[in-house]
């Protein structure tokens, strides 16, 4: 199903866009739940962006525990899974489908690292300095558990949230490279599963001095 220019799947890629996903080299992806707690806050849909700016939304049921299709695709090392603050999202896949997420590129921790001129690092002000399109974050916090009756406004605040994804990562990487940070970036990425693992155990502070 085709919804306001989004691809609308039910509990799973289907296999045509499974296919297209797994034949780019990186894809965009980001996650809407009914809250921020692990365990608690289920995980509601799924949405995806390749190059081309093909969106896909997939609706999470209630209490399901697997998706063959998105656990391939999240699981090839063929495949760079880019998301803006991974360590939410990736927790999500492994609480809710045990899917160890890999390779990944954070624009949060990206961001970070380049762009030290500012302590702005969400996603409405990273899109709007790199690429000059203002994100309208109205339909942010809004339910997101009654997956057949999502509004217009979710779905193109879904969508939005990874249509620009791909583009930022092209423009922070050239700015980590200038600035010579690339390699320490990719360690951070690296260690996002420790941390994954760290938050579902409730170790949230385990490097702090105190």
């Amino acid at each position: 199903m085709v919804l306001d220019n989004v691809q609308v799947c039910d509990q799973d890629l289907d296999a045509a866009s499974l296919a297209r996903y797994m034949s780019t080299e990186a894809i965009a992806i980001d996650t809407e739940t009914m809250g921020l707690a692990l365990g608690r806050d289920r995980l509601c849909l799924v949405q995806l962006c390749d190059t081309q700016g093909f969106v896909t939304a997939v609706r999470i049921a209630k209490g399901q525990t697997e998706a063959p299709n998105l656990e391939k695709l999240l699981t090839s090392w063929d495949v760079v899974k880019v998301f803006h603050y991974a360590r939410f999202d990736v927790a999500q896949f492994k609480v809710t489908f045990g899917i160890e997420t890999a390779p990944i590129f954070c624009t949060k921790i990206a961001s970070k690292l380049a762009r030290t001129y500012t302590s702005n690092h969400g996603l409405k002000s990273l899109v709007a300095e790199l690429t000059g399109v203002e994100l309208d974050k109205s339909a942010q916090s809004s339910d997101w558990g009654d997956a057949e009756n999502l509004s217009k406004e979710q779905y193109d605040y879904a969508a939005n949230d990874v249509r620009y994804l791909l583009d930022v990562k092209d423009k922070l990487t050239m700015m980590l490279k200038r600035e010579g940070r690339e390699q320490l970036a990719q360690q951070c990425f690296q260690a996002i599963p420790v941390f994954v693992g760290l938050d579902i155990l409730q170790f949230p502070n385990i490097f702090d001095h105190h």
